[in-house]
């Protein structure tokens, strides 16, 4: 990061979530939300997640008009200076259109090895979780607060969350679910709230299949600065996607791939 300003690009960080917090809002909860799906088996998109897609690419236009972007409801944009902004403008569609307000904003500035700073920003609840270089906060309604990991390190004692009950393919669920019945809890739902969570310190445990870069860099941004881990479900790094598994230690991260490579 020696040869850019984080700090500048933190501005642009927040630029970007107040754009995106903007065009989110307008639409959410409204009766008249327009809605497709982009796959025969509902995969929703709205005129939400374009018009945040949309306001976070003006704002780039603007202040790194250089930089590459890669989001989820438009062509990837290529640029010359390395970094690329790695942006998802509604994390939880579904959610979303739902009412429920765990669905979030992912923004991420990533260069050739993987994100280097990220934010989850939850416009509903108010409130913005940043990691990276000598950050890892979270700004909202309970004022400025550190973000660290939990030192949980026994399974018997964690807490586990997954978006879908299904997670995947028949073999990755069977992975999932040997680790599932060895910790305390199991939770389904929340999104990338789930992994603010875990950087907070709240849960120890998130385990995801089927991701794409656009879900998973700002969070492994976010959970690495709260001194977490983040990698694919073989310990590789998972910045491109595919499967995911977020632990708050070593040891739950090592008992976890070794419960799942059992069953794949």
């Amino acid at each position: 990061m020696s040869d850019f300003d984080v700090n500048e690009l933190w501005s642009v960080v927040d630029a970007l979530a107040d754009a995106a917090r903007v065009e989110t809002l307008r639409h959410f909860r409204k009766a008249d939300l327009q809605t497709e799906s982009k796959r025969a088996d509902f995969d929703p998109v709205t005129v939400a997640d374009k018009g945040a897609e949309a306001a976070m690419r003006t704002v780039l236009a603007a202040e790194r008009p250089d930089d590459a972007i890669l989001g989820e409801e438009f062509a990837a944009k290529e640029g010359t200076t390395g970094l690329t902004w790695v942006l998802d403008p509604i994390d939880g569609t579904r959610s979303y259109i739902s009412g429920t307000p765990t669905w979030g904003v992912l923004i991420a500035c990533s260069d050739a090895n993987g994100p280097v700073l990220g934010a989850i920003d939850q416009p509903y609840i108010g409130e913005r979780f940043y990691g990276g270089p000598g950050r890892a906060e979270v700004i909202g309604p309970m004022g400025r607060r550190a973000l660290k990991v939990r030192g949980t390190t026994d399974l018997a004692q964690a807490t586990l969350f997954t978006t879908f009950p299904e997670v995947g393919t028949v073999d990755e669920a069977r992975a999932f679910r040997r680790v599932a019945d060895r910790v305390r809890l199991t939770r389904y739902g929340c999104d990338c709230y789930a992994y603010a969570l875990l950087a907070a310190g709240q849960i120890d445990l998130v385990i995801e299949a089927g991701l794409q870069a656009y879900d998973v860099q700002a969070p492994i941004a976010v959970i690495q600065a709260a001194g977490g881990i983040v990698t694919d479900w073989s310990g590789r790094p998972v910045h491109k996607g595919g499967q995911v598994i977020a632990a708050a230690t070593p040891e739950l991260h090592r008992a976890a791939l070794a419960l799942m490579a059992d069953s794949l």
